[in-house]
């Protein structure tokens, strides 16, 4: 078991730059992959970034390369998700997800065996 808990969303005005945290307890951390997906009003949940279990490996989605950042810290078993130049349609619950069998992580919802509640980020114009 893996329990995951969202924290750090907010509202922040376009062009600014927000962090959310991802705190994991249960099943050691490195056990599992972790990745960040969001889902904007109205849409289906989308990938945002993901995080090998080794902590190596990171991908992006196309819309956030080169602005979000993924990273861990191992002593606070947190994974952070970085997010500057952030933009109207960053507007979204940002979840955070863990894959105990895609270890070097995955861009499908699909794959991911347990999810975070759920942080809200809105970015005004």
């Amino acid at each position: 078991q893996v329990q995951l808990a969202e924290s750090g969303g907010g509202l922040v005005q376009a062009g600014g730059s927000l962090r959310v945290s991802c705190k994991a307890s249960g099943r050691a951390f490195g056990a599992y992959s972790v990745g960040w997906f969001r889902q904007p009003p109205g849409n289906v949940r989308q990938f945002v970034a993901v995080l090998s279990a080794s902590g190596r490996r990171a991908d992006y989605g196309d819309s956030v390369k080169g602005r979000f950042t993924i990273s861990r810290d191992n002593a606070k078993s947190t994974v952070y998700l970085q997010m500057n130049s952030l933009k109207p349609e960053d507007t979204a619950v940002y979840f955070c997800a863990a894959s105990t069998t895609h270890l070097d992580g995955s861009l499908y919802h699909g794959h991911y065996d347990y999810w975070g509640q759920g942080a809200q980020v809105t970015v005004s114009s």
